[in-house]
């Protein structure tokens, strides 16, 4: 299951799950969360369930932003912003994916972004947080042809802070020279406005009292991705075209964790 068992136990009766990869090899130790994590992520799973029997919540498409110096390789930086209509700590579950399924949309027949393996290794991070190393595999398809990129990271994650950092590893990745993912996970307060009377809360508690424990709490991921492609694809027309892809391929992996959310909602 994932984090939270309320939260992977509802969703595994309610839903048809992606299939796991076979290459699984472990998963990482979870850290405990508190009773009033558990509750709240619980408590607002049932808002959105009955929410979601009134009107459909459509989150809007995810906002890109993208920088090159030309001057370093072609070091490019994308920050994106996209909003899941779960709430936080279900989000994070969702992202971290720690039972390693697939989920996204297929092309020529294959998962977009495929799920090989995750395991913990006996590294240390910070906060003596395991690093993990996660591989997955991408799709990809120009003119009449098609293939698949192997993706091959470390991670390390901080549930606490809803967060993580995610950096390529020495082998298997090079056609990067540089590759590094951070994300985070934010409240958004989806009924303050109708709810709250003009006042924008600061916090959960403000939120639960002023919309009387009735506003429903989103999430909203801050993606900040590095990356310079190796030679020959940091040469100027093969660069332009590799940092096309990349940006692409990242907004549609956005927009497949939307759907995933939405599915979640629908079959809650």
């Amino acid at each position: 299951m994932g984090i939270f068992p309320e939260f992977g136990g509802w969703i595994s009766q309610n839903t048809q799950q992606p299939k796991k990869s076979e290459n699984v090899k472990s998963k990482p130790v979870r850290e405990t969360k508190t009773h009033d994590e558990r509750d709240e992520t619980k408590e607002q799973l049932k808002l959105w369930r009955d929410a979601n029997k009134k009107e459909q919540y459509h989150e809007p498409s995810p906002t890109v932003k993208v920088h090159t110096d030309h001057n370093i390789d072609s070091f490019s930086s994308i920050k994106m912003e996209f909003t899941l209509g779960l709430p936080p700590q279900a989000a994070y579950d969702v992202l971290t994916n720690q039972d390693n399924k697939t989920y996204s949309r297929e092309i020529n027949g294959r998962p977009l972004l495929k799920a090989i393996s995750r395991k913990v290794t006996s590294e240390r991070g910070i906060g003596n947080r395991p690093i993990l190393e996660v591989d997955k595999e991408l799709s990809w398809n120009f003119l009449f042809f098609s293939g698949t990129i192997p993706i091959r990271l470390n991670v390390l994650e901080n549930p606490k802070e809803l967060s993580a950092y995610n950096w390529k590893r020495r082998k298997g990745m090079d056609y990067m020279e540089t590759f590094e993912v951070n994300y985070t996970v934010e409240p958004m307060y989806v009924d303050a406005e109708r709810l709250c009377k003009h006042k924008k809360p600061k916090s959960r508690e403000e939120y639960r009292k002023c919309s009387g424990g009735k506003g429903l709490i989103a999430s909203k991921v801050k993606v900040d991705q590095n990356f310079r492609p190796s030679f020959p694809w940091n040469l100027p027309l093969l660069s332009s075209y590799f940092r096309r892809f990349t940006v692409e391929t990242t907004k549609k992996v956005a927009e497949d964790f939307q759907t995933r959310a939405g599915d979640i909602r629908h079959r809650l």
